[in-house]
């Protein structure tokens, strides 16, 4: 019953957190400046995981189309590998690891300050001056690391095959793209969005409501990470399946 409880909570805390989103007044100036922090606290984990990751995938790659003497193929793997599940999930990833963990301290440290408390005491809405802007941040910071990500994964494939392997350049990249759509850019995006709504509204959750000291903000940022990365592993699969399972 308990954890029946917890869900209908957190789906209060979802429709209120929407509302909120759909109806003024907003706080753009938190808005962009949480979006640029995160963006700019991820981008280096994101280019340094999804670029040897690149790599490693041309290098598997040319190990098996070697057998069959389908080198040409290998730039197509790299492109839809990366596109539709390396970059959006590593960099989604990082951003629940880094971005989600901090707001959900954040949040945290003020409730236990009272700081939140404080606020509402002042008739100022917390959830709309201190969570709304932090789950958009999410949302729109995930699909720009997404796309980075991509850049980086294809960047990488393309040192291993060329630069290290000896692929010819021109076949790299005039078969780059043979198998991949524009949708497949799109999928990506719209996969990085929905993993940015899970992972700020699980994040500003553990946050908002955290209880027990240092401790129970700790516990917060640790479950922010482990449930938000669970939650959308199984969004991934959900959406990977409507999208390209047909």
């Amino acid at each position: 019953m308990e954890l029946l409880a917890r869900i209908g909570r957190f789906g209060v805390y979802m429709g209120r957190v929407a509302y909120r989103v759909a109806t003024p007044p907003w706080n753009h100036g938190e808005f962009f400046r949480h979006t640029w922090l995160v963006t700019l606290r991820c981008v280096v984990p994101v280019v340094a995981v999804t670029f040897p990751f690149g790599m490693v995938i041309a290098l598997q790659g040319l190990e098996i189309f070697d057998l069959f003497g389908a080198q040409r193929m290998l730039p197509a793997l790299i492109s839809v590998a990366v596109l539709r599940e390396l970059s959006p999930v590593l960099a989604s990833v990082l951003v629940a690891a880094q971005g989600g963990s901090a707001f959900a301290a954040e949040l945290g440290a003020m409730r236990i300050k009272e700081e939140l408390d404080a606020t509402e005491v002042m008739a100022v809405d917390a959830l709309r001056w201190h969570v709304v802007p932090r789950v958009l941040a999410l949302v729109l910071a995930c699909p720009l690391l997404d796309l980075v990500g991509a850049v980086a994964g294809l960047a990488g494939g393309f040192t291993m095959a060329v630069g290290l392997r000896g692929e010819p350049a021109g076949v790299f990249i005039a078969h780059l793209w043979k198998f991949t759509t524009p949708f497949d850019v799109v999928g990506g995006v719209l996969k990085t969005l929905v993993f940015g709504v899970i992972i700020g509204l699980v994040a500003c959750w553990h946050g908002f409501y955290a209880s027990g000291g240092a401790a129970g903000v700790g516990k917060g940022v640790n479950d922010t990470v482990v449930r938000a990365t669970l939650a959308f592993f199984v969004a991934n699969y959900l959406l990977t399946s409507a999208m390209y399972g047909s």
